[in-house]
C-alpha cells in the first residue's frame, strides 16, 4: 500500500525502516544527555518507532531545526559534535512480519543524485556522517582498505556505499531504478478499475489493489525504461506516497538576456566535459563563475586545479555572515577556506597572489552577449564588460515536481512561490513528516528543509512511525 518516489539517502534509510528492520535502545549503554538516558530506560522493550517521538526528542539541539532529525541522529552518535566517538545506543532486530509492502523508485542505481556527482569530489560532511542506519560507513571503508581524507569522503565513495547498503540489508526487492514518474494525483478509489493497475512488482498483484476503507487513492503514472532504451508505461495506486526526490533537478537561473546561449551552463559537470575535450584550457578566455556556494567553490578549484583562468562573480560581501565559508571551520575544510581567500584577496581592484584568477564582489550578471562578452554591474551601478570562452551560473538548484498538482506548489510553506529546499520546503508536521495540506502524502530530505544525509534519517523515522501506526502493525 505504499509508494516512494527517490532512491537517495532518504529512500533508502525509509526503505530499511519498512523492511522490518527495528530499532530498540540498547540495554546497558549510556547517552551522554541525561534527560534523554531517563527517557529511552523508562520503555526500553518498546521500539524507538513505537515510542512518542515528541517526547523523546524534547528538549534536544543541534544543528537541525527538525526535533526527530536530532533525535535519530543523536541515538545513532551520541556524541559526533563534539569530535567524540561514541556507540550508537541502539540496537537493531528484523522483525519481518512488522514490513511494510513498498516500491523505491528512482532514475538512477540507488543512491540518487549521488551518482551524478563528479566522483573525486569531497564530501562537505564528515564521512561517518553520510552512513546509513546499522552499518557504519567507516567501516565499510575499511574493508576496501581505504581510509578517509581529512575525515571526509568522495562522491564516488559515498554512491558505491549506499548501492552495497541496498544489497547488505537485502532491500533490492523493493527498488526499482530506471523509472521515471510523470504524475501523482488523489483520485477515488471507484473510479479505478483493476485493469488500469499495471503492477511494477510482478509478483504481488494484491498490493496495489486499493483497500476498502479508503474513498481516496493516489495515481501514479510514468514510465520504466527498459534495457533496449523503450519506455514501458505504468500505473500503480497507493493510500500512501512518500516524496524523496531531493533537490538537484533544476538549477536555478538568473532570468538575464542571452541565458539561454550555448557558451552558458547550469551546472558543473559542463566545466569537466569542457576540459576533457580540450575546449578550455590555460590558453582560453577565463571561465565566468557566478555564485558563492560549495558548488561554485568546487568549479573553482577544479579550474584551478587544470589552470584555467576564472572571472568569478556573486553579490554578497566577502565578510557576509550568511556567505558558508564564513561558517566552515577552517582545520576540516582547508580547499574552501583557500576559495574564500582567493575571493578576499584577488579582487579586479588589487591584484593578490593567485594567478588565474579574478573576484568580483557585489556585483551582478545584466547580460550574456552571442559575441561572449558578458556585461556586470556592482552596487553603485557600475558596469563593467568581460569577454569568457564559458559561463557556469551555480546559484542552487529547485527540485523538479512538475509530476505534482501545480508543481507542488500548493503543499509548500508559502503556497505563493515553487517548493525550494532552504527558502520554502513542503509543509509538514514535524512528528509524522504527512504534509499538512495532502493527507496521505509524505516529504523528505530537501523537499521538507532536511539537508544533510545524517539528518534526513530522522525523517525517515517519523514516516515508518506513522505508517506503521496506520496499517497497525504496532504491537500492543
Amino acid at each position: 500500500p505504499l509508494f516512494f518516489s527517490g532512491n537517495g539517502p532518504s529512500g533508502i534509510c525509509l526503505s530499511y525502516l519498512l523492511s522490518g528492520y527495528t530499532p530498540y535502545f540498547k540495554r546497558h549503554s549510556l547517552h551522554p544527555h541525561p534527560i534523554l538516558q531517563r527517557k529511552l530506560e523508562e520503555a526500553p522493550e518498546v521500539s524507538v518507532l513505537d515510542q512518542d517521538l515528541e517526547y523523546l526528542s524534547e528538549g534536544l539541539e543541534g544543528r537541525s531545526h527538525s526535533p526527530v532529525a536530532l533525535l535519530f541522529d543523536t541515538l545513532q552518535r551520541p556524541d559526533t559534535d563534539f569530535g567524540g566517538t561514541a556507540e550508537s545506543v541502539l540496537t537493531w532486530w528484523h522483525e519481518p512480519d512488522r514490513a511494510i509492502p513498498h516500491l523505491v523508485l528512482g532514475r538512477n542505481a540507488p543512491g540518487g543524485a549521488w551518482h551524478s556527482i563528479e566522483g573525486s569530489m569531497v564530501t562537505l560532511s564528515r564521512g561517518e556522517w553520510m552512513g546509513l542506519p546499522d552499518l557504519p560507513f567507516k567501516e565499510w571503508l575499511k574493508q576496501k582498505k581505504r581510509g578517509l581524507r581529512n575525515n571526509r569522503a568522495t562522491a564516488e565513495d559515498i554512491a558505491q556505499y549506499y548501492q552495497h547498503y541496498v544489497k547488505k540489508k537485502g532491500l533490492q526487492k523493493n527498488f526499482r531504478c530506471g523509472t521515471v514518474v510523470t504524475s501523482v494525483r488523489k483520485v477515488s478509489a471507484e473510479s479505478i478499475s483493476n485493469h488500469t493497475q499495471k503492477d511494477l512488482q510482478e509478483d504481488s498483484d494484491s498490493l496495489w489493489n486499493s483497500s476498502e476503507k479508503s474513498t481516496e487513492v493516489f495515481q501514479v503514472d510514468g514510465f520504466f525504461k527498459t534495457v533496449e532504451g523503450d519506455k514501458e508505461p505504468f500505473s500503480i495506486c497507493a493510500e500512501n506516497v512518500v516524496l524523496a526526490t531531493g533537490t538537484y533537478d533544476n538549477p536555478t537561473w538568473l532570468g538575464v538576456k542571452g541565458e539561454n546561449l550555448s557558451y552558458v551552463h547550469h551546472q558543473l559537470s559542463a566545466l569537466e566535459e569542457a576540459v576533457k575535450n580540450n575546449s578550455v584550457g590555460i590558453m582560453s578566455d577565463p571561465v565566468l563563475i557566478v555564485g558563492a556556494g560549495l558548488t561554485a567553490a568546487d568549479a573553482i578549484l577544479f579550474a584551478h586545479h587544470c589552470n584555467i583562468p576564472v572571472i568569478h562573480v556573486f553579490r554578497r560581501r566577502v565578510t557576509d555572515p550568511g556567505l558558508i565559508f564564513n561558517q566552515l571551520p577552517k582545520i576540516m575544510y582547508p580547499e574552501y577556506h583557500k576559495v574564500h581567500q582567493m575571493m578576499k584577496e584577488q579582487t579586479a581592484a588589487c591584484a593578490g597572489p593567485y594567478e588565474c584568477y579574478i573576484s568580483l564582489p557585489e556585483h551582478h550578471v545584466l547580460s550574456f552577449g552571442k559575441d561572449k562578452k558578458c556585461i556586470f554591474q556592482d552596487k553603485n551601478g557600475c558596469q563593467k564588460a568581460y569577454k569568457v570562452s564559458m559561463a557556469l551560473v551555480l546559484t542552487g538548484s529547485n527540485p523538479n515536481l512538475s509530476f505534482l498538482p501545480n508543481d507542488g506548489i500548493d503543499l509548500a510553506m508559502d503556497s505563493d512561490q515553487p517548493v525550494n529546499s532552504k527558502r520554502n520546503p513542503i509543509d509538514v508536521d514535524p512528528f509524522t513528516y504527512e504534509c499538512t495540506q495532502e493527507k496521505g502524502l509524505y516529504a523528505l530530505g530537501p523537499l521538507a528543509g532536511d539537508n544533510f544525509v545524517r539528518f534526513v534519517q530522522g525523517g525517515a523515522l517519523a514516516v515508518a512511525s506513522s505508517l506503521l501506526k496506520k496499517v497497525n502493525k504496532n504491537p500492543p
